[in-house]
């Protein structure tokens, strides 16, 4: 089973979180290729996708939401799941954060198997705005490593269940 696990990101904290999936789909046994959003140009050879971008201001990555719209009717036909990363705080570890509604509407357009939201990062050396601004009050790293595999553990446990024939 070969998964893509592609992310949108700005600072590199989705970036992270993305190459925790892959490292937690290679444990399972599953061969996963990370890689940019804005670097792939075909999803096909793969049996799975999972798109990961960063939000801001309620909006996902705009690489991300290029992604999806670009690989739309290949998409529409794979396993596919979305993961968010924002909250800067440990909110998306204590509770599910249902997605943004621009991530809610791709997930309708692909028919996407399902997305959880991840703590954020934010470096303290966050330039531009409002970026610099948030990094005053929001400095640190909310992405939890568990969280992360526990979610990609589901994941691989649905690609591992048997179809079901359809009458």
């Amino acid at each position: 089973m070969r998964v893509l696990v592609v992310y949108a990101t700005k600072m590199g904290g989705t970036r992270g979180l993305a190459e925790m999936v892959g490292h937690t789909l290679e444990e399972e046994g599953v061969d996963a290729v990370v890689a940019a959003a804005d670097e792939i140009r075909d999803v096909t050879g793969f049996d799975a996708v999972v798109v990961g971008g960063a939000l801001y201001a309620f909006r996902w990555h705009k690489d991300a939401r290029r992604f999806v719209r670009r690989h739309r009717e290949d998409l529409s036909t794979m396993p596919v799941w979305l993961f968010s990363s924002g909250p800067l705080d440990d909110s998306a570890s204590a509770e599910d954060i249902d997605p943004v509604r621009g991530v809610a509407a791709a997930m309708r357009r692909i028919g996407a198997r399902g997305h959880v939201t991840f703590g954020g990062r934010m470096p303290a050396d966050a330039t531009g705005f409002p970026a610099a601004a948030m990094a005053r009050d929001n400095t640190g790293d909310w992405r939890d490593p568990d969280h992360v595999a526990a979610w990609t553990r589901e994941v691989v446990a649905e690609l591992r269940r048997p179809a079901v024939p359809v009458d």
